[in-house]
């Protein structure tokens, strides 16, 4: 005989809940207490289980994002010391330039530097780079350009320097034109030229001839060119004269990049600064 099925209403099950729900409510604290303790160890493992998934959730999510950090910042730093390299690859290969092209510099020393500010203008005629005394510069040291001298070092600072060319009209250098026997001195004009004036109108001055910069023992070991002349004509206050005008070998305003010349690295300058070390350390 088949079982008879049970079948019970929801409103009797929701007043069984009702009815269990007043007996829990009026029952005495001790038997609440231990029914509560049997569920929680009924329920232990998944309410655990619900506590642990949202925590490593959110662990896990900072642990990426600095692992993410980390690597930005290691790609950054290779990409800076890449384009590192390359640079000073670049440096290399212009200062090995200068010393393939430019006889008398074997012993030398050059620094590169870059052109910071230019200021070429009237009587004025000079700029700035990025090296100076911490990178063993002294004043009166020759700048090459377009493998020609240009200038030399005015003023000198800890990591910048000064420098003065030679159309500055307080620049005053020897120089000497080929096939032409006697000393001459070059003033610095403005407008990016300089003068050569008394020269006997006997020598013959072509347009167009090299304007060497004498050497200068301990500075610079050989002649090097520093412009060539761009006119020449007789004096208006002496016509037995020369009045000769010369045009620099490179375009000042379209350099970016020199280089100092340090002919001697162990020279007087250094020298001068050791002796200085040695006597201040000794006070």
């Amino acid at each position: 005989m088949a079982r008879k099925r049970i079948r019970i209403s929801r409103r009797m099950l929701f007043a069984w809940f009702i009815l269990a729900g007043f007996i829990l409510l009026f029952s005495p604290l001790a038997i609440t207490s231990r029914f509560q303790f049997a569920l929680a160890r009924l329920f232990h493992w998944p309410l655990s289980a619900g506590k642990q998934m949202p925590l490593s959730a959110m662990t896990e999510l900072p642990l990426k994002d600095d692992f993410s950090r980390k690597e930005s910042q290691y790609q950054n730093y290779i990409a800076n010391l890449e384009e590192e390299l390359r640079q000073k690859d670049q440096t290399i290969q212009q200062l090995s330039g200068f010393r393939t092209r430019l006889r008398g510099l074997e012993g030398a020393k050059l620094v590169p530097a870059d052109v910071i500010i230019t200021s070429v203008s009237g009587l004025r005629s000079e700029f700035i780079i990025n090296r100076g005394k911490d990178d063993g510069l002294t004043k009166d040291l020759f700048v090459i350009g377009d493998n020609s001298v240009i200038g030399t070092i005015s003023d000198l600072y800890a990591r910048t320097a000064k420098v003065r060319l030679f159309s500055d009209s307080s620049s005053v250098v020897q120089v000497n034109i080929p096939d032409v026997e006697i000393n001459m001195l070059m003033q610095g004009a403005g407008n990016n030229s300089a003068k050569i004036k008394m020269v006997p109108v006997k020598h013959e001055i072509k347009i167009g001839s090299p304007v060497m910069l004498r050497k200068k023992p301990g500075y610079l070991d050989s002649a090097m060119i520093v412009g060539e002349v761009q006119q020449c004509k007789r004096d208006n206050k002496n016509p037995a004269l020369w009045d000769i005008t010369v045009k620099p070998s490179c375009d000042i305003t379209k350099l970016n990049n020199v280089a100092v010349l340090l002919m001697n690295p162990q020279g007087p300058g250094n020298i001068s600064r050791v002796e200085n070390a040695k006597t201040s350390g000794g006070k």
